[in-house]
């Protein structure tokens, strides 16, 4: 045990954890230079394209140091965006060290804080990398300077470095051995290990990733789920390797899986505790914090049919993605569907892509839609994350929607156009300091209904990608909200309508119908698409009637001619619109979701 290091690499996005995790892999000889391919432990497709990371990946490293001392490093390299960052806390339960890298050009951004708060709650030993020190703008004498002045860390335990070249990275590893403590825990002890993930395989059940705290196992031994009192017989243990490799013990310290046959997905639960049948542990581990959701939409697969396809596909993502939750619900226009929760609107476009991709399930989702307290005139208090349930106006006293405190980090130059941003998405309360010449920490209050649009969108074109964006939540406070409808053709879609603050209603009703507009193919009848609050139109929109050319056969004549075949096509297409069905395509529901270019 005394050779064992679990730690886990945090950071910023895009400060380099993933290839710093690529060259430590490939200094500990875990891959041939033939073999090898970047972001090496980002084994979605959807983490490849976007180039980020989504999901926390553990290996473990054999790493011999310049002494002569063999040590076995357990990895996990985490995501940075601000959506995941439940992803990274429970990444950094199973560790007692963590590399916080910093950007040699960047310095210190909203992220770099927020994960090393995560890390100090943790009590983990942190050691501070610089990293990108190859750039031309790489500035490392004053990110060091930043870092014991802001994060109050020791200068002197410092490691500098580039990921992309590999300069630096041998000095880093050997420090990992030297700084970061071995795991504490009693091999002979009564086994305590903590599910902090677990994934469904589709030929050995659900795959659980463990870190043992103390006591032994191997195979054939009879495990108990301490928060469910299920029991199963291990099948097969192991490490992780870049492939799942066995091993016949996992004792006190380690990191690795176990398979034991669970079929029924329900019955594990990261953050619970495992331990023997015959010898069971005390008391169970501490687990993890409930995860606050912020965002909620509703997902309908666009064939009735798929709908128990849907609701399988979600235990099992909800197996591999903690912070998702779902309950059943329905639809007027859409039919049977869930009402699910999310970490932010990255987290939903993720979940959706997922799901289309994993489990080949075509989808429509609603209107993202955070959750409101309303206060009505018997005394009741109604939370309503769905425009469906918004209550009868009449009855409403008050209402209150969350708020949020954003913190921004940026240069200097941007800071006119940042500030107006968050004005115009009614922020209130800013301050701002800076943290170092040329920088601004800048907070600010803001709902967050007007955040989780496209607000990071909009702060990264205004910044010229320079900006970053980090969150909590703060409090609800009293808001004027309606629920805004859409009518097509003078019936209301339920999958579209939207809570918003009145002054943002018409703004949001009129880019709805402009987008409906491009998307809703056009009939034999001129169709109307409204946005209403109430029995109130506010914004409104025509899509012109296909039209036949029916006075092509009049060879000049009299004019009375012509018009009484156009009054008979009038009375035609008149007829036909109190009759006609518009059928409003999949694409037209995902291009009301996204705001404004």
């Amino acid at each position: 045990m005394d050779n064992i290091r679990n730690f886990s690499i945090i950071a910023h996005i895009d400060h380099g954890k993933s290839t710093l995790a690529d060259r430590i892999i490939q200094y500990c000889k875990m891959v041939t230079d033939r073999e090898f391919k970047d972001q090496l432990l980002d084994n979605m497709d959807i983490e490849r394209e976007r180039g980020i990371t989504i999901k926390s990946q553990t290996i473990c490293l054999p790493f011999t140091a310049s002494d002569g001392t063999e040590y076995t490093y357990n990895l996990v390299d985490t995501p940075g965006h601000v959506d995941f960052s439940y992803e990274v806390s429970r990444a950094l339960s199973s560790c007692e060290g963590a590399l916080l890298l910093i950007d040699a050009a960047q310095g210190i951004e909203a992220q770099t804080l927020a994960n090393l708060y995560l890390a100090m709650e943790n009590d983990l030993e942190i050691i501070p990398v610089i990293n990108k020190i190859d750039l031309p703008a790489a500035e490392p004498e004053k990110v060091a300077k930043q870092i014991e002045d802001d994060l109050g860390l020791d200068g002197d335990s410092i490691q500098l470095c580039s990921a992309k070249t590999g300069e630096g990275v041998q000095e880093l590893l050997e420090s990992i051995g030297r700084i970061l403590p071995p795991p504490e825990g009693k091999v002979d002890a009564p086994l305590q290990a903590l599910v902090f993930d677990a994934n469904y395989d589709p030929y050995r059940g659900t795959i659980i990733s463990v870190r043992i705290v103390n006591g032994t196992l191997k195979p054939g031994d009879h495990i108990l789920f301490m928060s469910n009192e299920a029991k199963y017989r291990v099948e097969e243990i192991g490490i992780f390797g870049l492939k799942r490799v066995p091993q016949k013990t996992l004792s006190a310290g380690q990191i690795g899986y176990i398979i034991a046959g669970v079929k029924t997905v329900s019955d594990t639960r990261p953050g619970d505790t495992i331990t023997l049948t015959n010898e069971p542990c005390a008391t169970a581990l501490p687990g993890f914090r409930e995860v606050q959701q912020v965002v909620f939409s509703s997902i309908y697969p666009i064939s009735t049919e798929d709908y128990e396809d849907l609701a399988n596909a979600l235990e099992k993502l909800k197996l591999n993605d903690a912070a998702l939750t779902y309950q059943k619900d329905s639809s007027a226009a859409l039919g049977f569907g869930f009402r699910c929760g999310f970490l932010g609107l990255l987290h939903l476009e993720v979940v959706q892509e997922r799901l289309e991709r994993e489990f080949d399930i075509s989808l429509i989702l609603t209107v993202p839609t955070v959750k409101y307290i309303f206060y009505l005139q018997d005394g009741s208090v109604v939370n309503v994350d769905n425009p469906a349930y918004f209550p009868d106006p009449g009855s409403i006293s008050k209402i209150e929607e969350p708020f949020i405190k954003a913190t921004i980090h940026i240069p200097e130059r941007y800071m006119g156009a940042v500030m107006s941003l968050c004005m115009d998405r009614r922020g209130e309360n800013t301050n701002y300091h800076y943290p170092m010449p040329g920088r601004i920490e800048f907070t600010c209050e803001l709902p967050l209904a007007e955040v989780i649009y496209d607000f990071y969108d909009k702060l990264k074109s205004v910044t010229q990608g320079y900006g970053s964006f980090d969150y909590e939540l703060l409090d609800y406070r009293i808001s004027d909200l309606v629920k805004l409808d859409i009518l097509v053709n003078g019936e209301q879609v339920d999958a579209l309508s939207q809570l918003t603050h009145r002054i943002k209603a018409r703004e949001r009703g009129l880019n709805a119908c402009d987008r409906l507009q491009d998307e809703i193919p056009r009939q034999m009848f001129k169709i109307a698409i409204q946005a209403a609050i109430g029995g109130n139109i506010v914004a409104r929109k025509n899509i012109s009637a296909l039209r036949k050319d029916v006075t092509a056969k009049c060879y000049g004549g009299d004019i009375s001619r012509k018009r009484k075949l156009l009054e008979k096509q009038k009375a035609g297409k008149k007829r036909m619109k109190t009759v006609g069905n518009v059928e409003i395509p999949q694409s037209a529901f995902l291009a009301v979701l996204k705001s404004e270019q």
